[in-house]
């Protein structure tokens, strides 16, 4: 574990990959590495790109992070894609797009399945920028799989997120109605050379002039990231985005609530590792039967498992 920390800390790629892998599955290692090393965190910024399937949005992230490696910026990408419910295997489609990114030694890739997890993120995502953040990366990038509506977890670890979006993707008004609409800091209107692009970003700036105002006002961007265009644009805003949040006080503030997810998060973990190692599977299943026959109610069963863990507690202290 030194040997690995160590490697961690000088960017090794196989160290940070080992380092997530522990993270992905749920490992006590992965937490003693992020508990040792944490004070090397807290200087990546970290920015998600979000939106609809279909809408570019890893063809968008391998050009903007291009743009950036040539600065000699050095750069993490999580690609979260979907895992599917039977087989629990996932195609890891975005690696696959952005795979020349690999070539690039100041840049690291990985994508990971989302294994169940709703959000739009990987249960692992969270640990993996933290990791990546240690590992004295520049930029995260996040990119989430194609979301729905109530899908925003990039919100709680990302400091900017880009919103992508496509024309003709059915139903404008409703689209931009849709909760993840209301998490953008920046919107990109990809693929702008289709018909219905203009249209498009006359609807989200017609949207966010009736919203209620706002300090920073989401910026509409067109873009063809196939093409390269719009890209210049795009990193443009992702910088103004962040030296509003660092002059305004809130990047203190966004990372502020960060910290209290996290906590809330392995707090919760703990507590649900806690009550199913309390109660064997047998037992479970038999208390499930009995609240299928009508025989007792799941608030009931929840009630009692939580003052076991409370009464195991006391007992412990």
């Amino acid at each position: 574990m030194m040997e690995l920390e160590k490697l961690l800390l000088n960017r090794d790629k196989r160290a940070i990959a080992r380092a997530i892998t522990y993270a992905e599955d749920d490992e006590e290692k992965a937490r003693e590495i992020i508990k040792k090393l944490y004070k090397r965190s807290g200087n990546a910024y970290v920015v998600g790109i979000t939106g609809p399937p279909g809408v570019g949005k890893s063809t968008l992230t391998d050009k903007i992070v291009k743009k950036l490696a040539e600065e000699g910026k050095k750069i993490g990408i999580i690609a979260v894609d979907p895992t599917s419910p039977f087989t629990g295997g996932s195609i890891l489609g975005d690696r696959i797009r952005m795979q020349d990114l690999t070539l690039y030694p100041n840049v690291y890739i990985r994508s990971m399945g989302t294994r169940g997890h709703l959000g739009g993120l990987s249960k692992g995502t969270y640990m993996a920028v933290a990791i990546l953040d240690i590992a004295g990366m520049d930029y995260v990038f996040v990119e989430t799989v194609g979301v729905g509506q109530s899908e925003v977890d990039i919100i709680k670890i990302a400091d900017t997120v880009v919103m992508v979006l496509a024309p003709g993707l059915g139903d404008d008004i409703q689209a931009i109605k849709a909760g993840i609409m209301e998490i953008a800091d920046i919107f990109v209107v990809n693929k702008s050379d289709r018909e219905g692009a203009d249209k498009t970003v006359l609807e989200l700036n017609m949207m966010l002039d009736l919203d209620m105002p706002k300090e920073w006002r989401p910026p509409v961007v067109k873009a063809v990231a196939q093409e390269g265009k719009g890209i210049n644009e795009v990193l443009e805003k992702i910088y103004f985005h962040k030296e509003y949040l660092i002059s305004s006080g809130k990047l203190q503030e966004k990372r502020k609530n960060r910290i209290k997810m996290e906590i809330t998060e392995s707090v919760k973990n703990k507590l649900m590792k806690d009550v199913f190692k309390k109660i064997g599977d047998e037992e479970f299943d038999q208390k499930i039967q009995k609240i299928m026959a009508k025989e007792i109610d799941p608030y009931t069963v929840a009630e009692a498992l939580y003052r076991q863990i409370l009464e195991r507690r006391e007992e412990c202290d």
